[in-house]
């Protein structure tokens, strides 16, 4: 049995992470500020269920080192998922984003750093590294987006050009983590995360636009659409991501870390008009949609190039789009009842 820490453990993607980890058997820790929408009941969600003997959630905040130096006492595992997750927010507020993602990333990496051992680190990156991507060429259909320069998906070769205050943060804790493995020779993984969704989500129109449009939807609520709809990405179910991890952590075993696109991959990819449309035929009416300006670095079309991250953690997502909005259409009563 391992003991590992989930910073930003109770969050959508970090409780399921954790409820994975708890099912293998393993000792888990939470460190987590707890004051995002629905972190509350998804610790009360691990708290209660299977393993929850083997569950410790520490209620602190990565931008205080004492409290990152505590909750890595004796793990040989950290899965750094702490983050301010919003563009929009890191434009209105910059330096509370520098603060999590920046300051944040460099305290836990420092903890690592300093411990005896030093355990294994999965830092969670995003494709929003590659900047708006203007220099790909870019056709539209009625419906969608597509690559028109010879490409299905951006590799990890991709010039990194940081755009808005989060792609700056994000970047900037994304370099640091792998200078920090380079330099210190600590083992460190980084993942540059394209679209994630799920159960355990509590969409917004900043952050999670697959379940939020989804909730909205089933609650008969007007959604907003920046831009004319047409923005392409790849979509990737939770499980699956969580699968990635896991492969990444052990891979580190196998030999030195590195940099992975991971996402839904060009065979699964969706548009905020195509996501609309599913909508509509799955609760029998039109969605109801408001058009306001494009948001900054908002990429017209992001795709992830898998193919390194399935040669390298020997991993690849197993469900597709239309499963995976099976699954999360399944979950959004319950989005509802917690968030009433």
């Amino acid at each position: 049995m391992n003991k590992i820490l989930i910073t930003g453990g109770a969050g959508f993607v970090g409780s399921n992470l954790a409820r994975a980890l708890l099912d293998d058997g393993h000792e888990v820790v939470i460190l987590d500020n707890l004051t995002r929408a629905g972190v509350r009941s998804n610790a009360q969600w691990l708290k209660t269920g299977p393993g929850k003997e083997r569950l410790t959630v520490r209620k602190g905040d990565v931008r205080r080192s004492g409290d990152v130096v505590r909750s890595m006492a004796g793990v040989d595992t950290v899965f750094h998922l702490a983050a301010q997750v919003a563009v929009t927010t890191s434009v209105t507020e910059p330096r509370n984003d520098f603060e999590v993602n920046a300051l944040g990333t460099v305290n836990v990496l420092e903890a690592v750093r300093q411990m005896k051992e030093s355990p294994r680190l999965v830092f969670t990156s995003t494709n929003k590294v590659y900047g708006g991507l203007e220099h790909r060429k870019v056709r539209k259909s009625q419906h969608r987006c597509r690559f028109s320069d010879g490409i299905d998906g951006i590799a990890e070769s991709e010039p990194l050009d940081f755009h808005s205050p989060y792609g700056c943060s994000k970047g900037s804790a994304d370099q640091y983590v792998r200078d920090y493995g380079r330099i210190y020779g600590l083992k460190t993984t980084v993942l540059r995360m394209s679209c994630i969704y799920g159960t355990r989500q509590f969409g917004t129109e900043d952050q999670g636009w697959v379940a939020h449009f989804m909730i909205r939807a089933a609650q008969g609520l007007p959604v907003t659409v920046y831009g004319d709809g047409k923005q392409v990405r790849d979509i990737l179910y939770v499980s699956d991501l969580v699968r990635a991890f896991k492969s990444a952590a052990s891979a580190m075993d196998r030999g030195p870390g590195g940099v992975f696109n991971i996402g839904g991959g060009p065979n699964n990819t969706l548009s905020l008009r195509e996501l609309l449309e599913a909508l509509k035929s799955l609760y029998g009416r039109k969605v109801k949609v408001k058009y306001g300006e494009s948001r900054p670095g908002d990429q017209p079309i992001y795709v992830s190039d898998i193919d390194l991250a399935r040669r390298r953690l020997r991993w690849q997502p197993k469900i597709d789009v239309a499963r995976g909005l099976e699954l999360l259409s399944e979950w959004v009563p319950e989005a509802i009842r917690l968030s009433s």
